[in-house]
Order: structure tokens, then C-alpha cells, then sequence
């Protein structure tokens, strides 16, 4: 049997298996986010997650995709794989291209879903709509072939982001950041003095659900980044994701225990997946123990985050910029101070972090890059949002809000009531 077929077998398989992994994550976000609003609001979450799906692929296929892994451009630009068309002779790997951009279409779909928890119950779906046009197709993919493409300008200064901490996480916190003060708070959420109310979670059960299934399609996320099904690092990949959301979920418990004097369940599930986030960048390239460190730091930060957050009068009712914009930064510079030599030869570049003799090199690289992610995705939300407000209105008419999206915009409940329709003629017979 020709040995390289086979190789380019078991990657395909691989690649696709995890791509599906990460695409059931959106199973989880629906969950989760759904979970955490109010029950009026649980259909206007799974309705824009299935924008993330629907508009996300197909603007990935038909320009995303080229933007950031086409022929590239100073460094700065793809500009051949649109439609998958045209030279990509330079992706040289095991597997197709077509099974390379459902992977990439699998990430690019959860960086929407950042967003989307961030301006939950009060967007217009129009607004979101084209929102998430604007990501899938112009923001994410730019920032991404900067740190990810072949001549991308941070990735030959030596960024690295295994899975996607900085070109993922942060770039979704920080743009999820920016939407939740473009469009302002919740109705009723703060005081006339500032002082923030609790809107109770309307499901944490369905939330936890939601949150073990990301946990689990995490897996596919940073193993998967392998992009071989030989690779020898995949078990110590999988081992330092457990690891660091484990952490960041027990070091939860504890603090809230210790600050609140009772374990914050919602604190608790964001704080495993801020000890997910937080270990993607360099989930192949530091030890198990540092990953324990990693994580159990995100979710202590996460927690004073959301805490910051309200005390700015910033409404975001899932948690998307304490998780993701917070642990996402933690995570890559984490990788400028923790990554090991012998671990980053995988990627053919030997670096190593500041506690390991490397000195400033990585650490101020990382350090670059992430900056550069954070204004790159702050910024052009807040301009998308501002040129979208000249077209549709971003935010739904108060009475929409007050009686919920689900009815307001969609025109149904998310549950039915006790009873439902009964024919004329059974009524007649009792």
C-alpha cells in the first residue's frame, strides 16, 4: 500500500472528524447562551446561532476563506482561494483543500458565536445578520492570515497561536467587547446610581449541558489543529486542555466560595471555559503543570473581569469578554513565557519562553501580536456596527425588548403553553 496515500487517509479522516467536533460546539453555545438569558430570549439565541452556521460557511467559502489563506499579498492579504478557486498551490499538506476549509469553517463559525451571547436580548437580527457577514468575511480571516497564512506578517515575526487564544479568543472578546458597549445595556439592568441587577439565568442546567458539550468539542479544536491523525503530539494536547479547564473550573469553586461565600455556578462554568480558552494558543507547547497554572489564573481573572465589566455599566450577559477576551490574552502571552524548546520544534522553530531561556524575543512578540488582534477587532466592530446603524437599526424597539425577541421578532415562544389547541369537535364530545 502507497504509504503517503495512506498518511493522507487517516489526516482526512482525522481533520473532518474534528472539524464535526468543533461544529457541535454550536450545539453547545446555543445551550449555554440560551441557558443564560431569560426565557423570552431562548429562540433569538438558537436563531442567531444558526446565522453563525448558515451565513458564516458561506462567506467563508465565498471570500473569507481566500482573504486569509489566498496567494498572499505584503504580508498582509490573501488574494486567490475565493469560491476554492484559483491558486493554493502554496497550502502544502497532507489533506485536500476542500477538507482544509471545512476545519478553518469550523473556527471561523465559533468566533461569531463569541459575539453573538455579548448582545444577547437586545439585537435586531437584521443588524446581527450582517454583523456576521462582516466577520466571517473580512475581520476574522485578515487578522487570521496575518498570524496563520503563509507570509502572513506576525507569523514570520514568530507569533504562535497553536489554536487560536489571540486569532480566535481574543479577537472575538474584544469585538464582542466593543458590540456590548456600542449597544448598551439591557432595560432594567442597572440602577439610575450604576449599581447592577441580577438577571437570574433563566436555565443553568441547559447551560451546564451547553458547556460540557464545548468542553468536549474543544478537543477537536486544539487536537485537531494537529491537522494529522500521527501527529505524537495530540495526547499532550488533549492532556493540557483537560488539565487547564479542570483548573479553571476548581479554582472557580473555590474563590467564589471564598469571595461570596457560596460557589457561583455561572461564575463556575465560565470559569472552565476560561481555562479552555486560556490554554489554546499553546496547548502543544507548555507543560502540564503549566497548563493547571494557565488555567486556574483565567478563571480567577475571569471572575474579576465580569465584575469590572458591571461596575463600567457594560452589560454582557453571558460572560463573552471575561472568558474569551481576558483568558484568550491570558493564554498568548502565556505561550511568550511558558513555551517549551523541545515542544515548539514541532512547528519548526525551536522558541522558547521567558522561563525557559528564550529571554523577551517570543514574549514581546506575542505580546505585538496580541495587541495588534485586539485593536484590529475592537475597532472594525465598532465601525461595522456604525456603518450597519446607517442601514437597519442595531437595536430591537423597547417594547420588542420588554416582551421578549422571541415573540417581538420571531413571532414565537421558545416553550408552549400548558394547553395546546383542542379541535372544536372534542370539546363538543366532553
Amino acid at each position: 500500500m502507497d504509504l503517503t496515500a495512506l498518511q493522507s487517509g487517516l489526516d482526512t479522516i482525522w481533520v473532518v472528524l474534528t472539524a464535526a467536533m468543533i461544529l457541535l460546539m454550536e450545539g453547545g453555545f446555543a445551550l449555554l447562551e440560551a441557558g443564560f438569558v431569560r426565557q423570552k430570549n431562548a429562540v433569538s439565541i438558537i436563531m442567531k446561532v444558526f446565522v453563525d452556521i448558515t451565513f458564516g460557511a458561506l462567506i467563508f467559502f465565498f471570500f473569507g476563506f481566500g482573504l486569509m489563506y489566498g496567494e498572499d499579498f505584503a504580508g498582509l492579504i490573501g488574494t486567490s482561494g475565493f469560491l476554492m478557486g484559483g491558486d493554493l498551490t502554496h497550502i502544502q499538506l497532507t489533506i485536500s483543500h476542500d477538507t482544509y476549509w471545512l476545519f478553518q469553517c469550523a473556527f471561523v463559525i465559533a468566533v461569531i458565536s463569541i459575539v453573538s451571547g455579548a448582545v444577547a436580548e437586545r439585537i435586531d437580527f437584521r443588524a446581527y445578520i450582517l454583523f456576521a457577514i462582516a466577520m466571517t468575511g473580512f475581520i476574522y480571516p485578515i487578522a487570521g492570515h496575518w498570524i496563520w497564512s503563509t507570509g502572513g506578517w506576525l507569523g514570520k515575526l514568530g507569533m504562535i497561536d497553536f489554536a487560536g487564544s489571540a486569532t480566535i479568543h481574543a479577537l472575538g472578546g474584544f469585538a464582542a467587547l466593543a458590540a456590548a458597549m456600542l449597544i448598551g445595556p439591557r432595560i432594567g439592568k442597572f440602577t439610575k446610581d450604576g449599581v447592577a441587577n441580577i438577571v437570574p439565568p433563566s436555565n443553568l442546567p441547559l447551560a451546564s449541558v451547553g458547556a460540557f458539550i464545548l468542553w468536549f468539542g474543544w478537543f477537536g479544536f486544539n487536537s485537531g489543529s494537529t491537522l494529522s491523525a500521527t501527529n505524537s503530539s495530540i495526547g499532550h494536547i488533549a492532556v493540557t486542555t483537560m488539565l487547564s479547564a479542570s483548573a479553571g473550573g476548581a479554582t472557580c469553586i473555590l474563590f467564589t466560595m471564598f469571595r461570596y461565600r457560596k460557589a457561583d455556578p455561572p461564575m463556575v462554568i465560565n470559569g472552565s471555559l476560561a481555562g479552555l480558552v486560556g490554554i489554546t494558543a499553546g496547548c502543544a507547547f507548555v507543560s502540564d503543570l503549566v497548563a493547571i497554572g494557565i488555567g486556574a489564573v483565567c478563571g480567577i481573572a475571569m471572575v474579576f473581569a465580569t465584575e469590572y465589566l458591571e461596575s463600567k455599566r457594560i452589560d454582557d450577559p453571558v460572560g463573552a469578554f471575561a472568558v474569551h477576551g481576558v483568558s484568550g490574552s491570558i493564554g498568548a502571552l502565556a505561550v511568550g513565557l511558558f513555551a517549551r524548546p523541545d515542544l515548539t520544534e514541532g512547528v519548526g522553530r525551536g522558541y522558547s519562553g521567558l522561563f525557559y531561556g528564550g529571554g523577551f524575543q517570543l514574549l514581546g512578540v506575542q505580546a505585538l501580536g496580541l495587541i495588534v488582534v485586539i485593536v484590529w477587532g475592537f475597532g472594525l466592530t465598532w465601525i461595522a456596527f456604525k456603518l450597519i446603524g446607517r442601514v437597519v437599526r442595531v437595536r430591537v424597539s423597547r417594547d420588542e425588548e420588554l416582551v421578549g425577541l422571541d415573540v417581538g421578532i420571531h413571532g414565537v415562544p421558545a416553550y408552549s403553553q400548558e394547553h395546546d389547541f383542542i379541535e372544536l369537535g372534542q370539546l363538543k364530545d366532553r
